[in-house]
């Protein structure tokens, strides 16, 4: 049977003709250039080399300048496809929204005249020693996750990190952005259950909570094993001495078990993936605040963030690896089983977003382009998180066409977005371009033979992130520093 006379599938290839409408009438400057290079990028032959390489293509009808004088002289509307993807239907967790956000850099250890690059963590294949540093551009992705184990996310939203900006500032002002625009697009209503944020130990998820304090949002995140935490306070009890009464409890080591009280919440769950899964969770734990790192700038008393922690325990990682213990925090307090067992389940769904960041380098060439400005990086990554949306939304379309030595999929199990891609071009022609065909044009003289190009390029030293100041008289004197009009600032010779 064909696969466009199936009735489900006519609200699909509705979504998917709306979204492609929508695509287009967020591009500004070389529009067509941008959508018909987005096409390509959808129905290449295998894995994206170089995007010179898509001009080849039967839907790319123009020539190769157009393709990078998009790149580099375009205009695209960020603001109006962000507010696209918020519109889509979005997967749930039994009606609840479950979003995770993670870094990814895009590697450009040999651009010296490209601009705004920071050292990139790159970790190894044999543990913590091999792991070194690497210029390029890192890029912060926010995605919606889907209950069920599979490779496919909903990207919601990027945003590129500079040298000036201080990784947690962004993070919540992305946070907050996209929860926003969930709010005003209807995704969310008073009276649904609050959205869930999961995130790597890479985060401080309690200091995020306490900024995103005033937003229908749950934060989870890993800790690490080496953390100390505290208890809730006691009881006041009277004391003749006098004295203040105590703000923190006892102190809880997630390195030392003697530390540990009884916890409030026990489950066992057995799993096919990794065997028996144990978690024990302690109510109303939270950390000690000082005026040093994220907190320097905090002025007058430091706040009490309480939450719930979680230890998650179980026999076995895939391929019958050992299974480290898990430490997770949730900004929610007073939780119970169900609960508990909500949030170390959706913990392990933020792993698909690795898939989605394999499928973007391996498959669709995103940190392929050899492009010297950032901006031009923003508008290819654009591109890129627009394809990925459109091949989500070709799933109900797709049919497997696989190669004689690729497994066969299992029935009901939805297709990888690498064989999504492989039927695409089938799909194509029923939803039409809105790209207008391209004028006749012939090419320009170009510079003159033997004439050497003599502009010589900048180049730029790799930048380093933004440092918070380590004491409080040094955040005293940056801050009387940046007080002071210019011309009154004195600095140092030496």
């Amino acid at each position: 049977m064909h696969v466009f006379q199936r009735v489900d599938d006519r609200d699909a290839f509705a979504d998917l003709s709306r979204f492609r409408t929508g695509f287009y009438g967020c591009l500004r400057a070389r529009a067509d250039a941008f959508f018909e290079l987005t096409d390509a990028l959808l129905c290449a032959d295998g894995p994206v080399r170089t995007p010179v390489e898509l001009s080849l293509t039967a839907e790319h009808r123009r020539g190769y300048g157009s393709l990078y004088g998009a790149l580099n002289r375009g205009c695209l509307d960020v603001e109006a496809l962000r507010d696209l993807l918020i519109s889509l239907p979005l997967p749930r967790f039994d009606g609840r929204i479950v979003l995770t956000v993670d870094v990814s850099p895009w590697l450009r250890s040999d651009a010296a005249c490209s601009p705004e690059r920071l050292f990139c963590l790159v970790h190894g294949r044999n543990g913590r020693s091999s792991d070194h540093v690497v210029p390029g551009w890192p890029y912060s992705f926010i995605a919606a996750l889907t209950p069920d184990r599979t490779s496919w996310t909903q990207l919601l939203d990027v945003v590129r990190l500079g040298p000036a900006d201080d990784v947690a500032a962004v993070t919540a002002d992305q946070l907050r952005v996209v929860v926003e625009r969930l709010v005003a697009a209807g995704q969310w209503q008073d009276g649904d259950p609050n959205v869930l944020v999961v995130m790597d130990a890479g985060y401080d998820v309690m200091r995020l909570a306490w900024v995103l304090r005033d937003l229908p949002v749950e934060l989870v995140g890993r800790l690490r094993s080496d953390r100390v935490l505290r208890l809730p306070k006691p009881p006041r009890v009277y004391d003749p001495k006098g004295g203040r009464p105590p703000k923190h409890g006892p102190k809880f080591r997630l390195a030392k078990p003697e530390t540990w009280p009884e916890p409030a919440v026990v489950t066992v769950n057995d799993t096919s993936r990794y065997g028996k899964a144990e978690a024990r969770a302690w109510d109303r734990v939270h950390p000690r605040f000082t005026h040093r790192s994220a907190w320097i700038e905090q002025d007058g008393e430091l706040p009490l963030v309480e939450g719930t922690l979680i230890r998650l325990k179980v026999d076995r990682l895939p391929g019958d690896r050992d299974a480290p213990l898990v430490w997770l925090w949730s900004s929610a307090i007073g939780a119970n089983p169900d609960d508990v067992d909500f949030i170390w389940s959706c913990y392990l769904r933020r792993f698909d977003l690795e898939h989605t960041f394999r499928l973007f380098k391996q498959s669709l060439g995103w940190t392929r382009p050899r492009l010297r400005d950032p901006q031009a990086a923003d508008r290819w990554t654009w591109l890129v998180v627009a394809a990925h949306t459109q091949l989500r939304l070709a799933l109900p379309l797709a049919a497997d066409q696989r190669k004689p030595w690729e497994k066969t999929t299992r029935p009901g199990t939805a297709l990888t977005p690498t064989r999504v891609r492989r039927w695409f071009r089938n799909i194509r022609p029923r939803l039409g371009s809105p790209a207008r065909a391209p004028k006749p044009a012939r090419p320009g003289p170009g510079r003159p033979p033997g004439l050497p190009n003599r502009q010589r390029p900048t180049r730029y030293d790799v930048g380093e992130t933004l440092k918070r100041p380590e004491t409080l008289t040094e955040r005293d004197r940056n801050r009387s520093q940046r007080s002071q009009p210019a011309t009154q600032r004195v600095t140092d010779p030496g």
